[in-house]
C-alpha cells in the first residue's frame, strides 16, 4: 500500500463502523451467491460470509477485539431476532399444540444424544476434562453454551468455536439427510435442526418452509434451557 492508503486504513480500522459495514457487506455478498447458486445446502451464506470477513481479517492484520468492536452491533440483534421468532410461533399455533407430546420425545431424545455422544467419543479418544466441557452444550445457541461451557469447567472460546461448526455442518448436510431418509413432515425436520444445530439451522430451516423455521426456533429455545437444566443436575452430582 502506499503511505496515502496505509494512513486512511489505519483510520478506518479503528473505527467500529467499518467493521460493522464489513459484515453487513459480507452478509449481502454471501447471499447473493447463495442465491446465484439455487440456495443449495452447501452454499451457506453463513458460512461464505464467514469465510469471507477471514481471509478480510487475515489479510488487514485485524484482531478479532478490534473486529468485535464493531460487530457488537449485529451480535446485539440476536436477542430480538430470537424473540421474533414468536411471530411465526403464533401463526402456527394450532400446529404447535397438536404435536407437543412428540416435541417433548424428540427433545428430550435429540438434546441427550446430542451432548453424550460428544462426550462420549471425544472420551474414548482421551480427550482431557475441559474439553468434554466444552464439547457439551454445543447443540445450544451460543450465549448459553458459552455460560454453561464456563459453569463446566470448560473453554468458553472453545465452545464458541465448536457452536459455530456445529450449526454450520447441521445447516449444510439437514436437507440432503432429511430427504436421503424420506422424512416428508416439515415440522419434525425443523425440529430436528432445531435441537441440533441452534440458530444456524433454524435460519436455514426458515429458508425451506416457514413452518420449519417456527419448529426449529421452538426446538433451539427448548433445547437451550433442557440443556442447562442437565448442567445443573451434572454440577450437582460433581459436588
Amino acid at each position: 500500500m502506499t503511505p496515502d492508503i496505509v494512513s486512511i486504513w489505519v483510520y478506518l480500522s479503528a473505527s467500529p463502523l467499518t467493521w460493522l459495514t464489513a459484515t453487513l457487506a459480507a452478509y449481502v455478498a454471501a447471499d447473493w451467491i447463495a442465491v446465484r447458486l439455487g440456495r443449495r445446502p452447501i452454499a451457506n451464506p453463513v458460512v461464505i460470509a464467514a469465510a469471507i470477513l477471514a481471509v478480510l481479517l487475515i489479510a488487514t492484520g485485524t484482531d478479532y477485539a478490534a473486529y468485535f468492536e464493531g460487530a457488537q452491533f449485529v451480535h446485539f440483534l440476536l436477542g430480538p431476532a430470537t424473540v421474533a421468532l414468536a411471530i411465526p410461533l403464533w401463526r402456527n399455533l394450532a400446529m404447535v399444540r397438536r404435536a407437543l407430546l412428540p416435541m417433548a420425545a424428540a427433545l428430550l431424545a435429540g438434546s441427550g444424544t446430542a451432548a453424550a455422544s460428544a462426550v462420549a467419543i471425544a472420551w474414548a479418544f482421551g480427550a482431557p476434562t475441559d474439553v468434554l466441557a466444552s464439547l457439551a452444550p454445543k447443540s445450544t445457541t451460543a450465549p448459553i453454551a458459552m455460560e454453561l461451557s464456563k459453569s463446566l469447567g470448560g473453554i468458553p472460546a472453545l465452545t464458541a468455536v465448536l457452536v459455530v461448526m456445529t450449526g454450520i455442518i447441521g445447516a449444510v448436510v439437514v436437507t440432503p439427510l432429511m430427504n436421503a431418509l424420506k422424512i416428508t413432515n416439515y415440522a419434525a425436520r425443523g425440529f430436528a435442526v432445531g435441537v441440533a444445530s441452534h440458530g444456524i439451522g433454524t435460519a436455514r430451516a426458515f429458508q425451506v418452509s416457514e413452518i420449519a423455521g417456527t419448529f426449529a426456533g421452538i426446538a433451539m429455545g427448548l433445547n437451550g434451557a433442557l440443556t442447562s437444566l442437565l448442567v445443573l443436575i451434572w454440577l450437582a452430582l460433581l459436588g
